[in-house]
Formats: structure tokens, sequence, C-alpha cells
């Protein structure tokens, strides 16, 4: 096992594109360093550790949370946060991302990215000198995960041994959330309509992680023999950004793959409910489950804040 000293140097400069570019040390480090972050600021502690740094934010696609929490989180640290919407840079009028990347290498200190194509992300990546870190891609959304991992163990003290179902779309969070269980022990079910599952080789690979840590990934397309005895139920909105021209087809496709009144009897009790945010209350979720006693969807998206530090803290 390694000492916290050698997990903070072997993370130290490292990019973060995916959940499973981490170790479960590393995860729980950067976890453990975002409470412990997340306290000082409760308690109107200083930590500065970005004093002097720069973070560039690319945004190829528009964002409340993830561009509110890492500038303001990047600014809370000491650091300056520097907004660039994509098309305002030289890579929407043809400059390639690798000549961007190696650019901004010898401006910033680091680089957040918003954007469609996960390939984009890891070009970036694959040509700069600083950490980029994955705010958000088609395929996988690993921010958002780590504030959720966060408010859980927050929540219930622990990860390892719970049950978390999410229903709705197989998409970016569901990937990341499918990557984290896997690492993390905790048994994880989806349920997708029919041809809405998600990507065949993410959830092969990560059953294979799970077994290490002897939890179980399970995919359907019916709610029963899945949802029962969840500690925690998860759901995202029915149609994601890039895909509006599908909205009327998906309303019909996944009417039936909603939380609701009933679908919480089907679960523990004490479950908690789970967003990304943002939410279509009456679609993928009532509003009397989003607003209701088991919803946790706001210390979720709070969380944000504070898990985008741990990060920022823990690579820059």
């Amino acid at each position: 096992m390694k000492s916290k000293e050698q997990i903070a140097k072997d993370l130290k400069g490292r990019d973060f594109l995916s959940i499973t570019q981490l170790s479960k040390e590393e995860l729980y480090y950067i976890l453990d360093l975002a409470a412990d972050i997340k306290d000082k600021f409760k308690k109107g502690e200083p930590y500065k550790v970005l004093k002097g740094k720069t973070l560039g934010m690319i945004f190829a696609k528009p964002s409340t949370r993830t561009r509110i929490s890492f500038e303001v989180g990047t600014f809370q640290l000491g650091g300056h946060p520097l907004y660039l919407r994509q098309d305002e840079l030289q890579m929407g009028r043809g400059e390639t991302i690798g000549d961007t990347a190696q650019v901004l290498s010898r401006f910033l200190d680091g680089i957040m990215i918003r954007t469609f194509s996960h390939q984009e992300v890891v070009e970036l990546a694959d040509n700069s000198s600083i950490p980029v870190i994955n705010g958000l891609t088609d395929l996988l959304h690993p921010c958002q995960i780590l504030a959720d991992l966060l408010t859980i163990k927050e929540k219930k003290g622990h990860l390892e041994g719970l049950k978390m179902t999410y229903i709705g779309d197989g998409n970016n969070v569901v990937h990341s959330l499918i990557n984290a269980s896997a690492l993390v022990g905790m048994d994880m079910g989806v349920v997708t309509p029919p041809g809405y599952e998600p990507d065949e080789g993410i959830v092969q690979e990560a059953k294979e992680k799970a077994m290490e840590g002897k939890a179980k990934i399970t995919i359907g397309n019916e709610l029963e023999g899945i949802v029962e005895g969840s500690d925690i139920i998860y759901t995202d909105v029915w149609t994601s950004m890039g895909q509006e021209e599908e909205t009327q087809a998906r309303l019909k496709v996944f009417k039936g793959y909603q939380i609701n009144s009933d679908v919480m009897k089907m679960v523990k009790e004490d479950a908690l409910v789970m967003h990304c945010l943002p939410a279509h209350r009456g679609e993928e979720i009532t509003a009397e489950v989003l607003d209701g006693p088991n919803s946790i969807i706001f210390d979720q998206a709070e969380n944000r804040l504070h898990a985008q530090k741990g990060l920022l803290a823990a690579l820059l």
C-alpha cells in the first residue's frame, strides 16, 4: 500500500480523462482531499494551493455546474480561471488540436475541456505538457462522478458494498458511474429501454474490474429484478445536449423509465435519490421525488465545487 505522500506525488501533473485512469487508492485520496478542503472552506480556513496558477477552461458545450464549479473552485484555491469558448479560439478556425495544446501548455498550468468528441480530449492530452481534465464528453463525465462518490460517502459513510441503480439513457454519466462502481466495489444496476444500453466495451471492462472487488454490474431493460433493494437510485435527462432532434421520439421510448413514487417503493426506505442535473421534472423524475426527503440532488450539485477543488489540488 502506497503512502499518501507517494500517491500525491504520483497524481501531480497527471491528466484526468476517465475514472479508469485512477487506482482505488488514488480515487479515495482525491475524495478525502476534497472532503478536507470542503471542511476547511466551511470553517473559513483559506487553502490557497493554486496561488499563481492559471486554469484554462475550454467550452464547446455550454454549462452551469461545470463552469461555475471549476471557475469558483480555482479562485477559492488561489488560482486564476480563464474561460475560453472553443468557437473563439483558433481551434474553431482550423488550428489543429495538437498545435493548440502545445501553445496552451506554454501559457497555462492546466486545461479543463468540456466538448462533444472524447477523441478531441485524448488528442489534447497527448499533445499537452500540463494536466488536462475531461469536464465532459459524449462518452464520459468523470468529474460528475467524483462529486457523486463524495456525496454518497458523506451520506452513507462508505462506498464498497452499496447497491446503486441507474434508470434512463445509457449515456456518458452512466459510463463513468459504471467505471467508478467497479473500482470501489459497489454493485451497479442499469435499466434502459432496448437499444439505449451503455457501451458494451465499457460494460465488459467494468465487469472484469468489478470482479476484483466482488461487485456486480447488471444491465437490463426491466426495472423488476434490478431496482429492488437499491441504496441509491440515479437518473439523468432522457435527451442529452446534441440530441435535441430526438426529443419527441425519446419521450415515447423512455415512458416507463421514470423515477417516481412507485419506483421508490421498490428500493430501500432510506435510498438516496440522485440526478446530475439539469432535471426535467415530470419526465425522467417526478417533482415529488426530486424534492422529496430521499433526494440529495442539491447536495450532489454543491459537491461538484468541492470535488473539483480536490481534483485540481491533486493534479496542479
